[in-house]
């Protein structure tokens, strides 16, 4: 079957594309905006790529359109498929119906830490010897590539609440109908489509309503949003991390490492180079999900020890003349927090450069944008790239004082930084898109001074 795609780019779509293309079928593609890491992915793949929604794709005459959320009535392409009346199908239904039917779903869904939970549970299960397949919202170091199918009866998917299409407003992850679920945290985003976090809750406890009662749902035990969602029903057994009664991790001395420990009993130990609570707590919810798919906590604890992380999750793109630069997809205050305050316990008193892109269509409408400051507060330096936004900028982030700057140019902004660093500088780079390619901008910068 030829499918072509709308929205291939996509961190979901794009995993869509390369499982369907490794099923067998020819794929092609088309988005607005094309950058790596997904288009550098799908050219590997072998999957042509279109610029733009230009109507005369419909020549291509596949057997079927896999529409993504992108994609809104308007789009000219998408016109042309409802006047032709030609066949389409959303993203997440196609997945479901063609992949995941038949497998042992593990979905990991909450505002942070979907991608790096995914990927350390994918790991875990390799490891284990389980071959899953998968498809997670980035690319992890450990395999490469963001999705893969193989002939395994597990499926570890990036369960995310965005709306499925312009046809179905459900989110996505209610098509998935997972055995395993990780609900690591849930606060408000998604602000154009989501009015308040009571609306994002509801479409979590769609999610609960599709998971058996021989499933299991391990769910963050500090989030009152989460208890919530749960005391709304559930006929599922419940496994909690971050709560004494059930997993913990327990750090001592020894910021590097940490013991896991499950009702209290010690189940082993993890040393690694990762940083931060969220971390910690992305690992309890990969080991308790692997737990119940028949991996053995201490086989699960060595797989994270040797687990590499994720494409641009604290990325080191490059060290020049003693200045780390690091690609983050942090675009929420609370994930630019747990980056900042996670890469200062590493760091510590050498200075923090933080370079942010306020692009998520949440930041863009500035619903959080009174949390900005706060959660910025561990860098020495900030400073902001404001083109495109509505709001002042400045003005909000007026509590950093002197260490902020705000520019609405890409190549100046890479200018104002390299000026400004120095070397033992640590600059972390925050953008859920490509940012302009600022971090090769800046590095040859750095080169050349």
């Amino acid at each position: 079957m030829h499918i072509h795609i709308l929205g291939i780019c996509g961190t979901f779509m794009g995993g869509v594309a390369v499982i369907a293309k490794q099923a067998g079928h020819t794929v092609t593609g088309c988005d607005a905006n094309v950058y790596p890491p997904m288009s550098s992915q799908l050219e590997a793949q072998g999957i042509g790529l279109t610029q733009g929604w230009d109507p005369s794709q419909i020549e291509h005459k596949p057997d079927l359109f896999v529409v993504g959320n992108v994609v809104s009535r308007g789009n000219p392409l998408m016109e042309e498929i409802l006047n032709r009346g030609l066949p389409y199908v959303s993203g997440p239904q196609w997945l479901a119906e063609n992949v995941l039917s038949g497998h042992w779903v593990l979905a990991v869904a909450g505002t942070h830490g979907k991608t790096t939970t995914s990927a350390m549970l994918a790991w875990i299960l390799e490891t284990a010897g389980l071959k899953p397949g998968f498809l997670i919202g980035g690319v992890p170091l450990d395999f490469g590539v963001s999705a893969r199918i193989t002939d395994s009866g597990f499926f570890v998917i990036e369960a995310d609440e965005y709306d499925t299409a312009f046809f179905d407003k459900r989110s996505k992850f209610v098509h998935y109908r997972p055995r395993t679920v990780v609900l690591n945290n849930l606060e408000f985003d998604h602000a154009d489509i989501f009015a308040d976090l009571a609306a994002i809750e509801t479409q979590f406890h769609h999610l609960v309503r599709t998971i058996p009662g021989n499933g299991l749902i391990v769910a963050n035990g500090a989030e009152a949003s989460l208890q919530r969602v749960l005391e709304r029903g559930c006929w599922t057994p419940v496994e909690w991390f971050d709560r004494d009664e059930g997993w913990t991790a327990r750090t001592g001395g020894n910021a590097s490492g940490f013991e896991v420990c499950f009702a209290g009993q010690p189940q082993g130990r993890v040393e690694w180079k990762l940083s931060g609570k969220h971390n910690r707590m992305n690992a309890l919810a990969a080991v308790a999900a692997a737990r119940h798919a028949g991996v053995p906590a201490g086989v699960a604890i060595d797989a994270l020890e040797a687990f590499k992380n994720v494409k641009r999750r604290m990325e080191v793109r490059g060290k020049i003349k003693g200045i780390t630069v690091y690609d983050d997809f942090a675009h929420h205050p609370t994930a630019i927090e747990t980056t900042v305050t996670g890469l200062r316990s590493v760091v510590g008193d050498a200075r923090i450069v933080a370079v942010f892109e306020p692009r998520s269509n949440t930041m863009k409408m500035g619903s959080v944008k009174q949390a900005l400051p706060a959660s910025l507060a561990a860098a020495d330096l900030v400073f902001c790239f404001t083109k495109g936004l509505d709001w002042d900028v400045a003005g909000t982030l007026r509590p950093l004082g002197c260490k902020l700057q705000c520019v609405d140019d890409i190549d100046a902004l890479a200018n104002a930084v390299a000026s400004t660093v120095r070397s033992g500088d640590h600059v972390v780079i925050m953008s859920n898109g490509g940012f302009g390619d600022i971090h090769e901008k800046l590095l040859n910068l750095l080169r050349a001074s």
